[in-house]
């Protein structure tokens, strides 16, 4: 049984204890409210929102798929299809597949980045001498 001081599990709770119960800021709770994410807030008569058992187990949906590094256009579809109990198991996994390969895609490009900087590190002496292949290689092959 909860404490007098611990409002009960089902009970609204006022925004800085949603953040608390899903791990995400009150600042980015009100945000992601604003894009619509978490549906109608209830307000109490003076205006403060309450949130329920639901709109906590949202926001733990959406912080999971940040984690993931879904970007809010995505996380809002996947809202839409987590809600929609008719959806296409499809529709997720396209969804999924594209995020996968931008993941794959970036990846790649840091790789690529990463080989090219230990390359220029390779060729750099890191002495007194002024010549640099590090600076030489950003300014195009120009020398200053």
């Amino acid at each position: 049984m909860p404490s007098p001081t611990e409002p009960r599990p089902d009970a609204p709770v006022a925004i800085s204890e949603a953040a608390r119960r899903s791990g995400v800021s009150a600042k980015m709770l009100r945000h992601y409210e604003s894009l619509g994410l978490l549906g109608p807030v209830r307000r109490t008569d003076s205006g403060y929102r309450q949130y329920t058992a639901a709109d906590i187990h949202t926001l733990r949906f959406i912080r999971r798929s940040r984690d993931l590094g879904f970007s809010m256009a995505e996380i809002a579809e996947l809202v839409g299809l987590w809600r929609d109990r008719s959806r296409a198991s499809a529709a997720v996994k396209r969804i999924a597949q594209q995020h996968l390969d931008d993941l794959e895609n970036r990846i790649a490009a840091l790789q690529g980045m990463q080989r090219s900087l230990q390359d220029l590190l390779t060729h750099c002496h890191g002495d007194h001498r002024p010549d640099c292949p590090i600076l030489d290689d950003l300014a195009g092959g120009s020398c200053h």
